[in-house]
This record gives C-alpha cells, structure tokens and sequence, in this order.
C-alpha cells in the first residue's frame, strides 16, 4: 500500500503511528527508559518487545509504522515482522535515511549517531533499507534537516529522490531543532520536474515546543501529510515529570498525562498522524486513548500555557541522558 493511498483519518486509532525509535536500540534519549525496557537490553529481548507492541498497535487500528536507518535494528526487526505477519498488507511503513548508528549496541557510546546528508549516504543507505524492508518501504524520508543542511539545495541529491518518488516510494523530510519553521517553508519551495518534491513533512511539535505550527499548518495547506514526532517532548510529558497542568488536566479527564499531551496536538487541524513512542505496550494503550478524548477550549488554553521558547526546549532536550 503506496503511503499516497494511506487514509489518516479513516478511524481516530489511525491518527496515531508508532514509532521504533525507543525499542530498536539500547540506548535513546527518552526519560525513564530504564524502567521501561528488559534491564537485559540484548538484540533478542529488544526484538521481542518491538514485535510486543507491533502486535498490539496493528491489532488496536495502528496503520502507520515508523522507522529509521539510525534507530539500531530497528528496520531489522520491523521488517521480520512484516514477513512473518502476512494479514498486514494494510499498514504502511516510513523510515528515514541521513543518520548513521554508530553506538554498536552500547549504551555508554560516546557518540550514537552521525549525520550525513550526502547523496553517497542516500545511495548507501536506500540500499540497506531495501534489504531489509523490501517492497513495504511505502515513504524515505530526509531524517533531520537543518537550515545549514544541504540536503535541500543539493541537484545530485535532489535528482535521485525525484527518481524514487517517480519508482511509487513517497518522498519526505523530518526537521528538528529551534529553526523548524523555517526549514518546513524553504522545503515547499523545493520542486523538481515542476513538481513539488516532499509529500511529507515530519516534524516535533508538543504542548511545550510549539513553533512549528503554523510552517505546518502552511505544509499541511499546500497538500503534505503532516507526521507529529516527540509529542510526548521525550518523556517530559508523562509521570512523574509532566507539568502540574498536564497532571491536573489529566485528573480532571480522568486520561493519562500522555494521552492529554497526545490529544493536544491531535486537535491540531494540520496534525496527519501522531507518532506514539511507546516502549510498553501498557504505554501504548494509554497514548491510544487520545485519539477518543475531546478537549475543550479551557483545557487547550491551560496546555498552551506551558510552551516554552524554542531555543530553551532544543537546549534542554540536547542535554537529556541517552539512558
């Protein structure tokens, strides 16, 4: 199934995607991982969990999986479970080239992950991501431009996504960093053929980063599937770290802090599809009940109230531990 095909808004469980980037290595910067994973981290016991919570996502309306070549194994396990799960043939796959692993199963790395935006990494890692995924890579995406990325400004580069946009693979970006909005709008001008390139457009947006709403409002207007990632803000969002205002918000729903937090951006017009970073399936049952729970405009309001300033939220989430 093409990712041009795939219907977000068919039920409100298909809003929400599940993201590998916390089960398909040791080592992530997300709070609490240590409670939430096997204290045995090995390649078995992570592969265990990620098919643990493929199941149960895909069994609750899940139709959106998302991966990249840096997430460990990640792509690995994903694609065993898409083989070995023949009824699957609805859900759609996206994963994302640009960064290396380089942490080698280890938690202590000094280094986890390296950045290369090249038209040789496109090539090299286009053809890892084929062996391991096959035919259900339904979206590739540009895994974290920056303004100072040349990833779009690069002909070679450019030409080869054309080239596998016009083989039926979906063509997309994700953006990170306090200068998101102003990498999503330099992206709707980039056209090849005439054509706009990207049909996708993922980016962090949560109750405390907020910036790039209306570059995504923009994105979503010019005909982009807009994909939420880290709206949980890395565990910031879900107890025992959530603000006093989530967790009084939470009490008074009567929902988890993370479904609140999940549900906020899910109001979000432009919002496609939220990606749920569950690493329990406990975890991902609770973030799924945002898709059912209404808002309303003093609640929004009071969620608003917590944003933070761009700069302050990229500082501190730089500084997070890879647990």
């Amino acid at each position: 199934m093409a990712f041009s095909r795939f219907r977000p808004h068919a039920t409100p469980v298909a809003r929400v995607g599940l993201g590998l980037a916390a089960v398909g290595r040791p080592g992530y910067l997300t709070l609490g991982r240590d409670r939430d994973l096997p204290a045995e981290r090995t390649p078995a016991a992570l592969r265990e969990r990620t098919h643990q919570l493929l199941d149960a996502a895909y069994q609750a309306g899940v139709r959106y999986l998302d991966t990249a070549r840096s997430y460990g194994r990640a792509e690995e396990f994903l694609g065993a479970w898409l083989r070995s799960r023949p009824g699957t043939g609805d859900a759609v796959t996206g994963s994302k080239w640009g960064y290396t692993y380089t942490a080698g199963w280890r938690t202590d790395a000094e280094v986890h992950e390296v950045k290369d935006h090249s038209a040789a990494t496109f090539d090299r890692q286009y053809a890892e991501s084929r062996a391991l995924l096959g035919d259900r890579l339904d979206l590739y995406q540009i895994h974290s431009v920056t303004p100072d990325s040349p990833a779009l400004g690069d002909p070679d580069l450019r030409a080869r996504l054309s080239a596998l946009a016009s083989d039926g693979v979906s063509v997309g970006l994700t953006t990170s960093g306090p200068h998101q909005a102003e990498t999503i709008r330099a992206a709707l001008r980039v056209t090849e053929g005439g054509k706009p390139l990207f049909r996708t457009v993922q980016a962090t947006y949560n109750v405390l980063e907020t910036s790039a709403g209306a570059a995504l409002a923009e994105a979503h207007a010019a005909g982009l599937t807009v994909i939420v990632k880290e709206g949980m803000a890395n565990g910031r969002l879900a107890a025992p770290d959530a603000p006093e205002p989530l967790r009084r918000l939470a009490a008074e729903t009567g929902a988890g802090q993370d479904a609140v937090a999940l549900a906020a951006v899910l109001h979000q017009p432009w919002a496609g599809i939220v990606l749920s970073g569950a690493a329990t399936v406990a975890q991902l049952a609770s973030n799924l009940a945002a898709a059912r729970l209404r808002l309303d405009a003093r609640q929004l309001t009071a969620l608003a109230g917590l944003a933070e300033p761009p700069e302050v939220y990229w500082r501190h989430r730089s500084s997070l531990p890879w647990h």
